[in-house]
Formats: structure tokens, C-alpha cells, sequence
């Protein structure tokens, strides 16, 4: 890292702190050279691929956009749509990759919106997956009761395992 005011090619860290949500990190540095302090911030880039080939810096504020539309008349509120994102992003950068296709985002939706909002996550599913018949609903709400009712009985099964006596 070059100083800013005397251009030596060296600095020692003195300080660092990431920030609230752990994308970026702040340090503090000094030169060697001149000793004076400055300040340097670290951002791991996360770039989306979209099906045109251009590629754009990944933005929290495209998903929740993306997901509002989905969740419009439902009771879901702005800060379920932030930490959606942020689960969204997090997920994503757990991958390790510096690009992903805008599609890849989409699948990475897909799981917190079905979590937040059935309703939500059928709407989304439905543009996302390009649903074009009654067909693909109906399989798709199948897909969601049958594994609702799993859940159930998983449920019912661990309050039935339980002895009446303890």
C-alpha cells in the first residue's frame, strides 16, 4: 500500500475492523517513511454475470427490489426483505466465487423467500422458473404440501416420542 502523502511503497497496519455485516474491512495505517496515519478499506467484490454477458457489482438493494415485487399484499416488511438479502449475499459468498450468474442468484433466493412467505416464494418461482402452465403451479404447490406435511410429521413425532410422566 502506497502512503498517500510521501508515496513510500510500505505501510505498517495499526488498526482493523470489519464492519456491521463483515463485507468490508478498515484499517488504519501508518508510513514508515513520513509516519503519518491514513485509512484504507477492503471490499471483497462480488460480481453477477447477467445472460447478456455484461457483468454488474452485486447489490443487496436488486434483490430486495426483486423479492418486493414477489411479497406486494403480503405481511412481510422491509427489514425480512434486508436480512433476506444479506442471507442471500452471505450464502453467496460462502461459495468462494468472485463471479456468479444472475440465474445462480435467483436459485439462491429461491430457499429464504420459500422460509419467509409461501405465497411470495410461488410468485418468485413462478416469473423466475418461467412457469407457463396451471401444470407447473399445481406441481409446485404439491412439491410445497407434501413437504409441509413432512414437517408436521416430524413435529408429531417428537411430541408423541415424549413420555407423559417426565
Amino acid at each position: 500500500m502506497h502512503c498517500p502523502f510521501c508515496r513510500h511503497t510500505d505501510s505498517r497496519v495499526v488498526d482493523s475492523r470489519t464492519n456491521e455485516d463483515g463485507t468490508c474491512i478498515k484499517r488504519r495505517r501508518q508510513c514508515p517513511s513520513c509516519g503519518k496515519r491514513f485509512s484504507t478499506v477492503e471490499n471483497a467484490s462480488l460480481t453477477v454475470v447477467k445472460r447478456s454477458g455484461a457483468s454488474e457489482p452485486f447489490a443487496r438493494g436488486k434483490v430486495m427490489s426483486g423479492v418486493r415485487k414477489a411479497c406486494q399484499g403480503r405481511p412481510v416488511s422491509d427489514d425480512q426483505l434486508a436480512l433476506l438479502a444479506q442471507q442471500v449475499e452471505e450464502s453467496i459468498r460462502a461459495k468462494g466465487v468472485a463471479e456468479i450468474d444472475a440465474h445462480d442468484v435467483g436459485l439462491e433466493i429461491l430457499s429464504p423467500l420459500r422460509q419467509l412467505d409461501e405465497v411470495a416464494y410461488l410468485r418468485f418461482a413462478s416469473v423466475y422458473q418461467a412457469f407457463d402452465s396451471l401444470e407447473d403451479f399445481e406441481s409446485a404447490i404439491t412439491l410445497l404440501r407434501i413437504e409441509a406435511q413432512g414437517a408436521s410429521q416430524d413435529d408429531t413425532t417428537t411430541v408423541s416420542g415424549q413420555r407423559d410422566d417426565q
